[in-house]
C-alpha cells in the first residue's frame, strides 16, 4: 500500500533516473504569504484607509446652525504592532461663542458651561482658530498612519458631526477639514450591538471600564470614555469570517471568470 509519504519520495530504480534538471517548486510564494499572515495589520487597512478618529462636543443647544459650540475633543484612535487599539494623543478646545449665537439656558445648566466664565474665557479659543489647530493634528496623524481622511466616531455621532460640520462652514475651514462629510462610526449602535445599552455611561459600566458622572459633559473627558469604549469593542469582537475580503481580491476573480 502506498502511504502519502511515500507517494512523495523519489523513484530509486535506476532504470527509471531522476532528470535532476526539474526542480520542485520554489517555496517563495509560500513564505510569501506566510509572512503575510503572520504581519501585524495596518490601521489603514482595517478601516480602507479611514483614521477612525473620536468626536465630542459640547454645544449650547441642538441647533447646529444657530447655538454656540463650546467645546471639541478629538481623540485618534491606532493600532499597536500586537493588534491592540488603542486612544491616542487628545486634540481639545475650549471655543468662544461665535457672534450672533444662540445661548440656551437650559443647555448651559445641563452641561454646566459658563460662556462668560473669566478662567474659561482666558483659554478658550474662537472657532477657526480651535478648528485649524486641531485639524493640523489630526492630519499629521492621518500622514504617519498613511490613512486618506479621518472618519468622526461618536456617541450619537451624527449630532457630534453636525456641529462640526456647521463650524468648518462658518469659519471657511472646509479645505482644512479633514473629516468625511457625511460618514461616522456610531458607538450607540456598537454599545447595543455589543452590550444592550445605548447610554454612554451604562455601555462603560457593561464594558467594565470606569466612568464618573460627576466628570461627564466635559467634551474632553466623553471622548476619552467613548474612545475606550470604542476601543474595548474592537479588541473584543471577533471579526466575522472573510471580514477582511479586499476589493484585489474582487479583481482577481473577476479577470479569472473573465479568461
Amino acid at each position: 500500500m502506498t502511504t502519502p509519504n511515500d507517494a512523495a519520495l523519489p523513484d530509486e530504480n535506476p532504470s527509471n533516473p531522476v532528470d535532476n534538471s526539474i526542480k520542485s517548486p520554489s517555496n517563495s510564494h509560500t513564505e510569501d504569504t506566510a509572512a503575510d499572515e503572520l504581519a501585524p495589520m495596518r490601521l489603514k487597512d482595517r478601516f480602507r484607509k479611514f483614521l477612525p478618529v473620536v468626536v465630542d462636543v459640547e454645544t449650547a443647544g441642538f441647533n447646529a446652525q444657530t447655538d454656540a459650540l463650546l467645546e471639541i475633543a478629538c481623540i485618534p484612535v491606532l493600532l499597536n504592532e500586537q493588534g491592540v487599539f488603542y486612544p491616542g494623543e487628545a486634540f481639545n478646545a475650549h471655543i468662544e461663542p461665535f457672534e450672533g449665537a444662540n445661548l440656551e439656558p437650559s443647555a448651559l445648566a445641563f452641561t454646566g458651561i459658563d460662556p462668560n466664565n473669566p478662567m474659561r474665557k482666558a483659554i478658550a479659543e474662537d472657532e477657526k482658530t480651535a478648528l485649524r489647530r486641531i485639524f493640523k493634528g489630526l492630519k499629521e496623524v492621518r500622514r504617519t498612519e498613511d490613512c486618506r481622511q479621518c472618519v468622526l466616531i461618536g456617541h450619537n455621532a451624527h449630532f457630534d458631526l453636525a456641529f462640526l460640520n456647521a463650524a468648518v462652514l462658518r469659519t471657511n475651514n472646509k479645505s482644512h477639514n479633514p473629516f468625511h462629510n457625511f460618514s461616522v462610526f456610531d458607538t450607540v449602535t456598537l454599545s447595543a450591538l455589543a452590550f444592550g445599552q445605548t447610554v454612554l455611561a451604562r455601555a462603560c459600566k457593561a464594558a467594565g471600564l470606569d466612568f464618573d458622572g460627576n466628570d461627564a459633559h466635559s467634551a474632553l473627558y466623553d471622548t476619552q470614555k467613548t474612545a475606550e469604549l470604542f476601543c474595548h469593542i474592537l479588541n473584543h469582537y471577533p471579526m466575522l469570517a472573510n471580514a477582511m475580503h479586499t476589493e484585489e481580491n474582487k479583481e482577481d476573480s473577476t479577470e479569472s471568470s473573465h479568461k
